[in-house]
């Protein structure tokens, strides 16, 4: 199953007086690029949970943020009483010494100095960082489940896009057909206004068949018919997407080769469309995993 590299995903749990909440969003990227932001009691741990994320999510780029809230007011920060006086004490010195008119909002002022809000420190024990792993590991599947879904739409998208190409190859045997005839007719009647309609006829013919096997597409169709079946088979392999970009690299010097020995406006304009489609399809594989 193919995997996009877009993903997201959320899990929270209350331990205790706790909220552990684990966020991940996911980009495409050609390597993994994961940024992680944690509290600073859990910076120990950093290393075990940047294993168990790249060995999930294997490739992208990866923001995690780590937020633990204690849902506890009585518990989650204190007003320090002391350096509130202290602050008081130090303002009315001053205002008076320097002859300063105190401000009526004086509280605004001192609730705006450093030190005043006091967090208590957090105990990370056992118990809790085990919670904790377990939230990521729940955000984790989370967002490889949302990865797998998108991975789903594109694969639709893809094999779509294949199947045109395939389409517009079959259209181009009926032209192909007349082609030979059209190139032949051309080929004659410059060369009889060169030499006023005198040439040898079996060298001609001798130059004809050399000339069109050079413009011969078939090798390139087949080819590419066996290019776009080898996409779809390998399309629902685990990590497949380099191999499918290497595919698709294939499949565009065929396409191109056939457009430079097409020769015919009629097969070039196909050409086109089939150039079209697969760099839809290049754009689309830079988001596969």
């Amino acid at each position: 199953m193919i995997r996009s590299m877009t993903g997201y995903g959320k899990a929270e749990q209350i331990f205790k007086t706790n909220n552990i909440s684990v966020e991940i969003k996911t980009l495409n990227s050609k390597q993994l690029d994961l940024i992680m932001k944690l509290p600073q009691e859990l910076k120990a741990n950093e290393f075990e949970y940047r294993n168990e994320i790249a060995t999930r999510l294997q490739r992208g780029k990866v923001d995690v943020m780590v937020t633990i809230t204690n849902t506890d007011v009585a518990q989650n920060t204190h007003i320090e009483k002391e350096v509130v006086a202290s602050y008081l004490e130090q303002i009315g010195n001053i205002s008076k010494e320097y002859n300063i008119p105190e401000s009526k909002d004086i509280a605004a002022i001192v609730f705006r100095m450093p030190g005043i809000f006091v967090s208590p420190e957090q105990n990370y024990d056992e118990e809790f960082l085990e919670k904790i792993k377990e939230t990521l590991v729940k955000a984790i599947a989370m967002t490889d489940d949302f990865r797998a879904k998108e991975g789903e739409i594109l694969k639709k998208d893809l094999l779509k896009r294949v199947d045109l190409i395939l389409g517009y190859l079959g259209e181009v045997e009926p032209f192909e057909k007349n082609r030979h005839e059209t190139i032949k007719g051309r080929l004659i009647k410059n060369l009889q206004e060169l030499t006023s309609g005198e040439y040898d006829e079996n060298r001609f013919e001798q130059e004809l068949i050399f000339y069109l096997e050079k413009l011969d597409i078939t090798e390139e169709k087949v080819r590419l018919r066996k290019h776009c079946d080898y996409f779809k088979e390998s399309i629902d392999e685990e990590g497949a997407g380099k191999k499918l970009g290497f595919i698709a690299q294939e499949m565009g010097r065929e396409i191109n080769t056939l457009g430079s020995k097409a020769n015919d406006a009629d097969i070039q304009r196909l050409v086109v469309k089939m150039k079209d489609e697969l760099e839809k399809i290049k754009e689309q594989l830079f988001n596969i995993l």
